[in-house]
């Protein structure tokens, strides 16, 4: 293969810088294409880094507001959330990272995509799944699976050693060998000593947030914000009388500000595509945020069976999100019907930040948008058209099955507590 052109998926962090060098090594040329999906990183540092080690090209595609407008608000306008806990800051990145090496391999005529992903883990699946949606004639360089590559590098203490006999600076180091993957949604970490679901991570591990409980401002903070659609389209700063409207800049505030606050952290073990557990620690503070404002907007607004039905498909479209299917059939068919469900979720919501958490505390309805929340209706002061003695019939009529189950199979007995 010598001299055939690979586009690498290069982040400058060990795994990828090590792998630009073995691929060299193999004869390929390598461009590097580094996505900026706004991780704090030097980029002009790793461009410089990646041409030092040999890279012919060093692309650096500028994709934060895509990533935003086109990934991470449709993720909160569905609501997404993977095993209930995750809200997918990766595993949304990856789609839009791969349109910008699919554009590099057009430009360039490279017929090679090569990536740093373990061998184990989802990014591969996700990589490549989008790569072969978005141009199928692709061929798939992945050195962790690869029988050489995989017998001289057992894991990331092989790499360090191989990265400092050949000059190449990484930040990672043998007291503190976790991996890191960072964007403007979220930071994830995960390998080393994190390994250990027993262990509790480190204090230093975490960039996006402070510590809760001793860092945090004490007094809580409110801010507002607006959903056009289900879409946020506003976020109102009452403490600084500011209001932000453009995607980009509203993220990185409610990042600011709920990283202030130590908002967003998780601990997890979640379950992996390829069929094995994994610990990962992640923190999302703007996206939590967001994600807790419009769940609050979505029940006010949403019929209780639309919603119902609409909380199954955002289960199924998480699952297509995280496996790697965003550009898939049944991604687009379920993304179209939870757009329609949002037709409604429209106004306004006052969220309270306090050390570690944000909740709702007050919402309404645009004006033209309509609410199926009805103050007179639900009122204990008055009727508000409702028939009380209506209520009746309805016990009534579901008591139907219980009283069957007794008459055939005796009263229902009263669990005892196990002694």
């Amino acid at each position: 293969m010598t001299g055939e052109t690979v586009i690498l998926a290069y982040s400058g962090g060990l795994d990828t810088s090590c792998i630009l060098k073995w691929l060299l090594d193999q004869q390929y040329e390598v461009i590097c294409v580094l996505a900026d999906v706004g991780q704090k990183e030097d980029f002009v540092a790793a461009e410089k880094k990646a041409l030092k080690i040999g890279a012919k090209k060093v692309i650096v595609a500028d994709v934060k507001q895509s990533f935003v407008e086109d990934y991470i608000w449709p993720a909160i306008q569905m609501g997404l959330v993977y095993e209930e806990r995750y809200l997918l800051g990766t595993s949304l990145a990856r789609p839009c990272i791969s349109v910008a090496l699919m554009e590099a391999a057009r430009q360039c005529g490279a017929k090679y995509l090569a990536h740093g992903a373990t061998g184990k883990g989802n990014d591969q699946v996700r990589f490549e799944l989008c790569a072969y949606a978005l141009k199928p004639d692709l061929q798939i360089i992945a050195p962790w699976r690869d029988v050489e590559f995989c017998r001289r590098f057992q894991g990331r203490q092989d790499l360090i050693a191989y990265a400092q006999e050949h000059g190449i600076e990484v930040s990672a180091k043998p007291a503190t060998p976790w991996s890191t993957d960072a964007n403007i949604m979220h930071i994830s970490y995960e390998s080393g000593v994190l390994e250990d679901p027993n262990t509790v991570a480190p204090g230093n591990l975490y960039e996006m947030t402070v510590d809760p409980l001793t860092k945090a401002p004490r007094d809580p903070v409110c801010v507002v914000i607006g959903f056009d659609h289900g879409l946020p389209t506003s976020v109102e700063d009452l403490a600084g009388s500011r209001v932000y409207t453009k995607p980009l800049e509203m993220l990185q505030f409610l990042n600011e500000l709920g990283g202030s606050y130590g908002i967003g952290r998780i601990d997890i073990v979640e379950n992996r595509y390829v069929g094995m557990k994994s610990r990962g620690v992640y923190e999302t503070p703007g996206g939590t945020i967001l994600y807790a404002a419009h769940q609050d907007l979505e029940v006010f607004a949403l019929d209780r069976e639309v919603l119902r039905t609409k909380q199954v498909l955002r289960d199924r479209m998480a699952d297509y999100v995280y496996n790697g299917f965003w550009f898939s059939p049944e991604a687009i068919y379920a993304r179209r019907c939870i757009e329609m469900a949002q037709q409604r979720v429209s106004g306004q919501v006052t969220m309270e930040l306090a050390p570690g958490y944000c909740r709702a505390i007050a919402r309404k309805a645009s004006k033209d948008g309509g609410a199926l929340y009805n103050e007179q209706l639900v009122s204990m002061d008055v009727h508000g058209g409702y028939v009380p003695q209506d209520a009746g019939g309805f016990i009534a009529i579901n008591a139907v099955r219980i009283r069957e189950h007794v008459r055939a199979f005796g009263p229902y007995e009263v669990p005892k507590r196990a002694k």
